[in-house]
């Protein structure tokens, strides 16, 4: 598995804040300046998931459990010596939900690393204009915005004149790349269907979506620069033109670290946060290409891809395929990764935090289920890591029509959890 160094502007970060440098030489930083990333691990993770059923007992428990619902479920339970302990249709593609967010999460931590931060940045251009720059920091806010504003009332010097008309740029992806294409147009109004911009003031949702950030953002910087007695300028650019090599980094916001990214996606199953982290880790705002990106490394890590299909990140798109023996050798090669224990604290815990909270309280798979939820329409699946007195089982269960589903989640979870069925 290689690594992709982080960002550009990393070396921004480790600067004084007074300092400004020019675009390209930020672009130029050499790498003793980035942060150190640990060894790359083989390039495909052993143990590999094998795919003979090697446990009876629990297989016979499986079956017996969905009884003559198995057609709608796609189960898999697999130790951590690769053993598949038991299955059903595991290979059979089924719409995962947001399930989707594990994929997601590991390609960009595999990519960006547990010490990646998304900016947002105020660039000074050779005309004297200004332009801002984003990557979709979902938790940027007014304060943030008031700062920026600040400081480009106040880059004229110390005379303490205010510019006669301050020209500010707002870099941002075209409107048609707001959304995935396969999203229902219904979603689109309500806050875990926001637009996904670069630039997303509260994530671009208030208690609905904000259907046009860019216009939202631009009203709001007048505004601000209009209660400091200046006259602003605000247009709109392709995030996707180039910066100018002498553009200035006069300021730079910076996200929640990585840990807290992958927990908004994995716990709180943020969709706005995993389509960025898609995104970001993929190195490309084309969703198409990033989504073309992540299935060839997830393809090098030597796990199951058939009828695997990547469509977006976060899962809301109905044209996602996953399986489940894939998404149990998905868990697998993750506990093996550098930074496997981040991957496993992003998730949520069973009757303990994040959307599992409510789930399984006051039984023994409380606080030993780490694991993702995946809820639309007709789709309820629940993968993760459960503890077991003989070490983790990497369990995945989607069902795309099954009645009950978290009831029966839960038994098959206290199945895998009797690690008598399942000798060593």
């Amino acid at each position: 598995m290689a690594y992709l160094k982080p960002g550009r502007f990393l070396a921004a970060l480790l600067l004084p804040a007074a300092t400004l440098l020019p675009a390209a030489v930020i672009a130029q930083q050499g790498p003793e300046t980035l942060a150190t990333m640990p060894a790359a691990p083989p390039p495909i993770g052993l143990p590999q998931l094998q795919s003979q059923l090697s446990c009876p007992a629990l297989q016979q428990r499986l079956l017996a459990t969905v009884g003559g619902q198995a057609s709608v479920w796609s189960i898999t339970i697999a130790d951590s010596q690769g053993r598949l302990l038991a299955e059903l249709n595991g290979s059979r593609p089924r719409i995962p939900a947001s399930n989707q967010k594990l994929v997601s999460t590991a390609y960009a931590l595999d990519r960006l690393g547990t010490d990646y931060r998304l900016s947002t940045q105020l660039w000074r251009l050779s005309d004297g204009s200004f332009r801002l720059t984003g990557e979709g920091d979902p938790d940027l806010a007014l304060p943030q915005l008031q700062r920026f504003a600040k400081l480009a009332l106040g880059s004229g010097g110390g005379s303490g004149q205010l510019p006669p008309l301050l020209k500010l740029q707002i870099a941002e992806e075209p409107r048609q790349a707001w959304w995935p294409q396969g999203w229902h147009p219904d979603d689109r109004y309500y806050a875990y269907g926001a637009p996904i911009t670069r630039l997303a003031l509260t994530s671009n949702a208030i208690h609905e979506a904000v259907m046009n950030p860019p216009s939202r953002l631009q009203n709001l910087l007048q505004k601000t620069m209009l209660q400091q007695g200046a006259k602003v300028q605000v247009s709109l650019i392709s995030a996707r033109a180039p910066l100018p090599d002498d553009a200035v980094l006069m300021h730079q916001e910076n996200s929640a670290p990585m840990h807290n990214l992958l927990s908004l996606a994995n716990t709180e199953s943020h969709n706005f946060t995993a389509e960025v982290l898609l995104r970001q880790g993929a190195g490309s705002w084309d969703l198409g290409q990033a989504a073309q990106r992540e299935t060839l490394w997830l393809t090098q890590q030597g796990l199951p891809m058939q009828g695997v299909r990547v469509v977006d990140g976060s899962g809301l798109d109905r044209a996602n395929r996953l399986t489940s023996r894939f998404l149990a050798a998905l868990l697998l090669r993750m506990d093996q990764h550098p930074y496997g224990r981040d991957y496993l604290a992003s998730m949520a815990v069973a009757g303990k935090r994040g959307t599992l909270r409510n789930l399984y309280v006051g039984t023994p798979l409380q606080g030993k289920f780490y694991g993702k939820t995946g809820t639309i329409s007709g789709v309820r699946a629940i993968s993760g890591v459960l503890v077991t007195t003989e070490g983790p089982r990497y369990v995945s269960a989607i069902s795309n029509g099954a009645s009950s589903p978290n009831e029966t989640i839960g038994l098959v979870l206290r199945q895998a959890q009797n690690t008598r069925l399942c000798p060593p």
